[in-house]
């Protein structure tokens, strides 16, 4: 059921406590629970990785919230948010990505940003 992570020697792990993006000791952002997106799509080559909800949550290990399956806002890295980059965003703008949310078909293409 998860072939398609385990190709990168990632498994799938079990829900793990929620925290807010924080500052490693190198003085680099985090990306708090969305941690292992920011680790799957950093280790991507291609340039376009699209992923359904589905795959997005067995990753994460817990369900994506409500607002990110009616709302495009919450895909949309943060501009709309006076505080800056939202914790989920930090996860695909860390990796060097954007990310386009198709929510009919319940999914997202993270693609590479041209600048890195």
């Amino acid at each position: 059921m998860f072939e398609w992570l385990t190709h990168r020697d990632l498994s799938t792990r079990t829900a793990h406590s929620r925290v807010a993006p924080r500052i490693a000791r190198d003085g680099r952002s985090t990306a708090g629970e969305y941690e292992l997106l920011y680790k799957y799509l950093r280790d991507r080559y291609a340039n376009r990785v699209v992923l359904t909800f589905a795959e997005i949550e067995d990753l994460l290990g817990f369900s994506l919230p409500d607002l990110a399956r009616t709302q495009c806002a919450w895909w949309g890295g943060g501009e709309d948010f006076v505080a800056g980059p939202s914790t989920q965003s930090l996860a695909w703008m860390l990796a060097g990505r954007t990310a386009t949310v198709n929510l009919p078909a319940r999914s997202v293409a993270f693609e590479r940003d041209s600048d890195s």
